[in-house]
């Protein structure tokens, strides 16, 4: 079976994430997704290459301890701030103007106004993406590309969007990878592909806003007629609202994000059963400790979402789609997450709002975190990546395991007496098995070949043990209800110490035979 591997490694403000993906005829198997703190990143852009390299090896050596594979190259994406977009037009005489146009012709069109655009500043600006936004011939005017293919004209007029980005910002990430020692296979235009892995063609078609709010940038994203029509973004996000509390509360950072993250909320007065608490914030070192109240915190946390998304909604209508927008809003990022953020936007815009999920057009094992809001650009870039047959980030197939070694590591650690049972299954993706047919041992092979297996097999390692776990406490239990009871004889003045009048004298009297444990 052919078997392709994408990694992909999205450079955050706050978090490094990489995700390993098996490509098959199967569909895409996501097989690894891991988020690290990142450094060096501001804003969505690398400013420091060497502080931002050292987090993201260390983060690709984790994924290639943990699946024992050697990348060589990766897939990354390009800055979501300082990104301005330009209307461009191109056009040419065709030889033929009888005949039908061809995919080929709008393809040649679209690559001319790519390679002959005039940037305003071409030492130090570099075109992110080009997206086409309509077609005009002799007698249509502003066509989409899917109806213009099979019209007839002497003359193919094309307009389209640009969207120019820093030539600097771009070179740093190919420097943090060559620090890192592996290569950029490819560079992707992050809001194009991440509405891709999470709009529904109805919602493209009928027109959507995407705001992904992330930890340094929140950027505005509007489809309309299947199209990609505006982008802008702003330069403040999660990690503004950190930066709040910290500031108020006198914090560390990380202190301040795990407070967001346990008690933030939007709306103080919707949080009726938090408002009251307290929050109390102790120093070890210094012995001193504060209080925060979880409405102030909220208040807080809602004077910078209000900031946040009115800077959004200014975009929106500065775009002219603000009326087309029948879907409403999309709301993604890791920040879209917090309690009450999509109520209280829904309450300022007036749109319909919904929480932004990467779509499931894959299937996974072992990383139940590529579901969550922040791991959309991920998905997107894996999503995208696979089209392109000739891509493989691994320098060699993955190295099967030793038939030993794989049936050492499948026996079930030893019971023991006292054994510890989880009060809930962990959450794992379900692994679908088809039973093996005689005669078709090479097949076998082939299919237990490749990380796949080995993650498959991992997983029942971890099912034997819980097994095994399982029935040694049921035999623990089962010689605990068969144990003869053990009759323990107390003096009974002792019980009786406190017992007056009646009672002593009726105990008394009626004797004392013992007591059963």
């Amino acid at each position: 079976m052919d078997e392709r591997y994408i990694a992909a490694v999205d450079l955050g403000t706050s978090k490094i994430a990489v995700t390993v993906a098996q490509i098959s005829s199967k569909g895409v198997q996501m097989l690894y997704y891991r988020e690290s703190p990142s450094e060096g990143i501001r804003n969505s852009y690398v400013f420091n290459p060497q502080k931002a390299a050292e987090k993201v090896k260390a983060a690709l050596a984790d994924a290639e301890e943990e699946l024992k594979i050697k990348i060589h190259q990766v897939v990354t994406g390009l800055p979501r701030y300082e990104v301005s977009q330009v209307n461009a037009r191109a056009e040419f005489e065709r030889s033929d103007g009888e005949s039908s146009i061809t995919r080929e012709e709008i393809d040649f069109l679209k690559n001319n106004a790519i390679d002959t655009y005039p940037l305003p500043d071409p030492e130090k600006q570099i075109m992110y993406g080009v997206v086409a936004q309509s077609f005009t011939t002799e007698e249509y005017l502003n066509a989409r590309e899917s109806d213009i293919e099979g019209m007839v004209s002497d003359t193919l007029e094309g307009n389209f969007k640009v969207f120019v980005g820093r030539k600097r910002h771009s070179d740093n990430v190919d420097r943090v990878m060559n620090l890192v020692g592996v290569a950029v296979a490819k560079k992707y235009f992050l809001p194009e592909i991440t509405a891709g892995a999470i709009l529904s063609d109805e919602e493209r078609e009928n027109g959507v806003a995407l705001i992904e709010i992330g930890a340094g940038a929140t950027s505005v994203t509007i489809y309309h007629n299947d199209i990609m029509r505006y982008y802008s973004s702003i330069p403040f996000g999660g990690k503004s609202i950190t930066n709040d509390i910290k500031l108020e509360c006198g914090t560390s950072e990380s202190l301040a994000e795990n407070i967001k993250l346990g008690y933030g909320a939007c709306m103080p007065e919707k949080i009726l059963t938090l408002r009251d608490k307290i929050i109390q914030i102790n120093n070890r070192e210094s012995g001193s400790c504060k209080q925060l109240s979880v409405k102030y915190l909220s208040e807080v946390i809602t004077c910078r979402v209000r900031e946040i998304v009115d800077a959004c909604l200014y975009k929106i209508q500065e775009s002219g789609f603000g009326g087309n927008l029948r879907n409403g809003i999309v709301l993604t990022g890791g920040s879209a997450v917090i309690p009450n953020l999509s109520t209280y936007v829904k309450e300022l815009s007036g749109y319909n709002i919904r929480i932004g999920y990467p779509r499931q057009k894959f299937s996974y094992v072992g990383c139940p975190e590529i579901n969550d809001t922040s791991a959309v650009a991920s998905v997107g870039m894996v999503m995208a990546a696979k089209d392109n047959k000739y891509l493989n980030c691994l320098s060699e197939p993955p190295a099967r395991y030793d038939e030993e070694e794989e049936v050492a590591a499948a026996a079930p650690e030893e019971p023991v007496e006292d054994v510890y049972v989880p009060s809930e299954e962990p959450v794992y993706e379900p692994v679908e098995e088809t039973p093996d047919d005689a005669g078709q041992e090479e097949g076998k092979e082939e299919k237990e070949s490749g990380i796949w297996a080995r993650l498959k097999e991992k997983d029942e390692q971890r099912r034997q043990r819980e097994a095994a776990r399982e029935e040694a406490r049921r035999k623990k239990e089962e010689k605990k209800a068969n144990k003869t009871p053990r009759i323990v004889w107390k003096n009974p003045f002792d019980a009786l110490t406190k017992k007056v009048g009646s009672a002593v004298g009726r105990i008394i009297d009626d004797g004392y035979d013992g007591m059963e444990e």
